[in-house]
């Protein structure tokens, strides 16, 4: 009959399996956003965090599903915070404002996700595109509410279809974020500030 290692055990290995895991993620986070995700290897991941193919396969069960599982978790927590942040403001124009500037400052200081979900996401596979999506609307439907609030008392959004207006600001955000991520010459807070200057005058 085997006998059960102590809790203390447990824990200690299980803490080890994570740290090993993340390990294994922020390479892949690293090497995804630096070269690309075609260019990259299992191989260039296991080399990078220092462990081999057989410790990838244990937490994932291919390049894309650790991909997906980074998306999912880098991703949504990225989107999250700039829901979050909107949600803080006074009345519409605030989070409005607070909801587009956090997500540039969070593209800018977080470069390898926003590379990620705005650019390597794109087109990979129905699965990725799936996730992306996922997080985009997050942030387009919350635009879109604000609008629709906004449209009854305020002349700027009251000829502004919600949802239309709601995937446009996402879909120039990302399209700016994701140019001068990859271009730089822009800071964080003026593009913020000229993206709010268009869609929260």
């Amino acid at each position: 009959m085997a006998v059960a290692a102590p809790a203390g055990a447990q824990q200690r290995r299980a803490a080890r399996v994570d740290r090993r895991r993340q390990r294994v993620a922020d390479a892949a986070l690293h090497l995804f956003a630096v070269q690309g995700y075609n260019v990259t290897s299992v191989d260039d991941i296991a080399a990078r965090s220092k462990t081999s193919k057989s410790a990838f396969y244990e937490f994932f069960k291919s390049k894309e599903d650790c991909f997906r599982e980074l998306l999912v978790q880098e991703g949504g927590a990225l989107i999250h915070d700039v829901l979050a942040e909107a949600a803080s403001g006074h009345d519409h124009h605030e989070r409005l404002r607070r909801g587009i500037t956090k997500f540039v400052q969070s593209s800018f200081e977080r470069s390898s996700v926003a590379r990620l979900l705005i650019v390597e996401s794109v087109g990979l596979s129905t699965a990725v595109d799936q996730v992306r999506h996922e997080l985009q609307s997050r942030f387009a439907d919350a635009v879109a509410e604000e609008v629709r609030h906004a449209m009854l008392h305020d002349p700027f959004y009251a000829n502004k279809d919600p949802q239309v207006f709601g995937r446009a600001v996402v879909g120039a955000v990302n399209d700016a974020v994701g140019y001068f991520v990859t271009h730089p010459g822009v800071d964080a807070d003026s593009l913020a500030d000229s993206l709010c200057r268009i869609f929260a005058p």
